[in-house]
């Protein structure tokens, strides 16, 4: 059961990574709308991969109570072990395209920013950012 678990938690780490990768090239070519369709995607598998850790943890419990004297890498068979350092590899993975991920968007957020600052300069009004009173790029008139 506990090996069932783990294959099926690599799985959707696996389609984690992939999602995440598609993010990064689709904001190298600021293709943004695909971003914004696949959250619900990653949203799904985060939701599928904590739930299998919880019960990969129920399992590696369930042993661990069922042998207090011994250690977990006794009680976990060569495959199990492999899996289960197999996840934590893809973990890594994760994380570092995560990293990369988060970099660009921050990147990206701020060009947006000060471009929008550009366009349409604001200044604070209190804890308000209101549009500045001598804006003239953008006039309206009615």
């Amino acid at each position: 059961m506990l090996s069932h678990h783990l294959q099926s938690a690599l799985k959707d780490l696996k389609d984690l990574i992939t999602i995440s990768q598609k993010d990064i090239d689709d904001i190298q070519l600021a293709q943004h709308d695909n971003q914004f369709e696949r959250i619900s995607m990653k949203e799904e598998r985060l939701h599928s991969f904590e739930s299998k850790k919880a019960m990969i943890d129920h399992e590696i419990s369930k042993k661990m109570s069922a042998n207090p004297d011994k250690e977990i890498v006794e009680l976990l068979n060569n495959e199990e072990q492999k899996e289960l350092e197999n996840l934590k590899q893809e973990l890594l993975n994760l994380r570092e395209i995560n990293q990369r991920y988060a970099k660009m968007v921050l990147s990206v957020g701020s060009f947006y920013n000060s471009l929008l600052e550009r366009v349409l300069p604001t200044e604070m009004q209190g804890y308000n950012k209101v549009a500045s009173s001598d804006s003239t790029f953008l006039k309206v008139r009615a």
